[in-house]
């Protein structure tokens, strides 16, 4: 059991996540208790507005949850501080960033900031890290261009590369696929399985392309309005969870392709 446990690198127990007032709180799930294992690829999926950002926003210490705990590598999440977090857990949101007149390599260099000392020189170590995390994005043809002169998909590249020089055990994403094309969809999702493969990193990510994500994903967690659901693929499938996301009126899920279809 304890071997096991050692592979465990983010661990929910009973959490509920929402929002507290000086009032009341608002509780938007409960009793989620979820494990992402070491060197798997995690995909949250759930309609519009089921508290996909509110559960991504508490497992990465932005908001607070309403009760139970998170761990991370057996380790209470309010335990930790900034710098060890940003050591453990790196993130790649939806904001825009900062400024796009940095070059790609700069914007990359940005994921040592927890390990540069406070002027912020970068080491051999860190060179290489950033080098490494280009090439494993594929850009290292990119690294002297300007964000501003990249689409939307190399730019998403370069945020995975940022969270790649980091060099931590988990990382998130939220909606790594948003304003991208279909063929750009799939290239970031394959890109993402290809990182997991290679790196043996954790990585979790939200998105709205969950026939994409049962092709990829090692596991999947499923957010409804009456329960977060957490198995693999397959087993998700078989256990009817797909068939409960959305009202029946107008897309069915088929359980032999694996897919959502309109209904006729």
């Amino acid at each position: 059991m304890e071997e096991k446990n050692q592979h465990i690198i983010l661990k929910t127990k009973n959490l509920s996540i929402g929002y507290k007032s000086k009032k009341a709180g608002t509780v938007i799930a409960s009793n989620i208790n979820i494990e992402l294992k070491k060197g798997e690829l995690i995909g949250l999926v759930g309609a519009n507005g089921i508290g996909k950002s509110t559960l991504l926003r508490t497992l990465t210490n932005v908001q607070n949850g309403l009760s139970g705990e998170i761990l991370i590598n057996n380790q209470l999440l309010s335990d930790y501080t900034s710098e060890e977090l940003a050591k453990t857990m790196s993130l790649v949101l939806t904001e825009p960033i900062a400024s796009k007149n940095l070059s790609v390599f700069e914007l990359v260099a940005l994921g040592r900031h927890p390990y540069t000392n406070w002027v912020g020189n970068l080491s051999s170590k860190d060179i290489e890290k950033v080098n490494q995390a280009l090439n494993l994005t594929n850009i290292d043809l990119l690294k002297n261009k300007k964000c501003f002169e990249l689409s939307d998909g190399q730019l998403q590249k370069v945020l995975i590369a940022r969270a790649l020089a980091q060099d931590t055990d988990l990382i998130i994403l939220d909606e790594p696929t948003t304003h991208l094309d279909m063929y750009h969809k799939a290239y970031i999702l394959k890109l993402l399985q290809k990182l997991v493969k290679e790196t043996n990193k954790t990585i979790l990510f939200s998105s709205h392309e969950i026939d994409l994500a049962i092709q990829l994903c090692d596991k999947m967690i499923v957010m409804n309005e009456n329960e977060v659901v957490t198995d693999s693929p397959c087993n998700l499938i078989s256990n009817g969870t797909f068939e409960k996301l959305f009202p029946k009126d107008l897309i069915v899920f088929d359980n032999k392709s694996g897919s959502f279809r309109v209904k006729k």
